[in-house]
Order: C-alpha cells, then sequence, then structure tokens
C-alpha cells in the first residue's frame, strides 16, 4: 500500500484524508439510523397506555423526548394535548424538522466527500500530465519522469473513483432511509394525535 502511495504522490493525500472522512461518516451513520434507535419498536403503544394512565407528565414528556428521534416527536404533540388536533399536528411538523436535522448530520459532508472525490483524481491526473511533458528533455525523454507522471496521474484517477462511488452509494441509501423514517416517524405522531382526540382506535 505504501509502494501505491508513493507512486500515486503527493495529490493522493486530500483523496486518502476524503476517504476517512468518508468511511467515518458511513460506519457513524450506519450506527446512528438503525431502526430500533430511532423507530423503537411499540413505543407509540406504550406512549399511549403512559398517557391514559397519568396523562403528559412532565417525566413523561422528558423521558420520550431523551429516549429516541420518534420519543422527540411524540412529546413535541403531547406537549400540545390540549389544544387542537391541528395545533398538535403543527407541533409534530416543526419537531419533525428539527428531528431530520439530526438524521441527516454529516449527510451533506458526505455527499460533497462523492461530489468532489473524481474532481481530486482528476487533479492528480492534471499533476500527472505536467510530470509527463516535463519528462520531454533537450537530450530526449526521461524515462523515470514519465514513468512516475503516468503512475500519477493513473492512480489518482482510479483512487478519485474508489473513493466517490461508494461515498455516493452510501449517500443515496441513507438519504432515502431518512425520508423513509421520517414519513413514519409523522405518521405515528399523527396516529397518536387522532387517538388523543378519539377520532381512531388504537
Amino acid at each position: 500500500m505504501l509502494s501505491i502511495i508513493e507512486a500515486a504522490g503527493w495529490p493522493i493525500w486530500p483523496l486518502i484524508l476524503c476517504s476517512v472522512i468518508a468511511l467515518a461518516i458511513i460506519g457513524e451513520r450506519l450506527w446512528s439510523l438503525r431502526q430500533n434507535v430511532v423507530l423503537p419498536k411499540n413505543m407509540l403503544v406504550h406512549t399511549i397506555q403512559a398517557f391514559r394512565q397519568n396523562g403528559a407528565t412532565p417525566q413523561l414528556l422528558t423521558q420520550l423526548a431523551a429516549t429516541a428521534p420518534l420519543g422527540q416527536i411524540l412529546s413535541a404533540g403531547l406537549r400540545n394535548e390540549k389544544h387542537s388536533t391541528a395545533i398538535m399536528k403543527e407541533a409534530i411538523e416543526e419537531s419533525s424538522h428539527s428531528v431530520a436535522i439530526e438524521l441527516e448530520r454529516f449527510l451533506t459532508t458526505l455527499g460533497t466527500i462523492a461530489a468532489i472525490s473524481p474532481l481530486l483524481g482528476l487533479f492528480g491526473t492534471v499533476i500527472g500530465m505536467i510530470e509527463i511533458f516535463g519528462a520531454q528533455t533537450p537530450s530526449g525523454t526521461n524515462p523515470l519522469v514519465l514513468a512516475h507522471g503516468i503512475s500519477i496521474a493513473l492512480y489518482n484517477t482510479a483512487f478519485g473513483l474508489v473513493v466517490a462511488v461508494p461515498s455516493m452509494v452510501f449517500y443515496r441509501h441513507f438519504r432515502t432511509k431518512v425520508d423513509a423514517l421520517l414519513v413514519e416517524m409523522q405518521m405515528q405522531a399523527v396516529k397518536l394525535v387522532e387517538i388523543i382526540h378519539g377520532e381512531r382506535d388504537v
């Protein structure tokens, strides 16, 4: 691996930094966006049971908000349980926006890495081409400089694609997953509102 880095030259280092950041973001988001972390099973049922027993107590609201993103949205609705359905749904929508920001954390950075990695690879290619042209001397072509220029161009182009493709795949995957989670959370929160106001059964 070290020999490849040496052959790719200094333009490879920004790509290596991007790959490390991308791997860290992918690992963190895979861990944070697990279904049982964002949407704990039976949380809506337990919330309804606790509400019917004791009402929207501060303890229940605090516990919900600290448990999971779904709990934050449910607690936003419960805080306005004495108001109309429309106001409760508006509070849920506002809470959903803040939860969305939390779920989309680092995704902009991952998308940026996916977009700029091929450009960084292209930059390395340009540097390699400059070295190739620099191999031309009045006395002929310097084969060592020529070979080094070719290796810089090829390695950086390839590594730029190696970093960009997985980054883009995971970026799209996470964005789709976040959208699906938000829709499901909002549906459960609206169901809570309708149950509280007697508009539907559990």
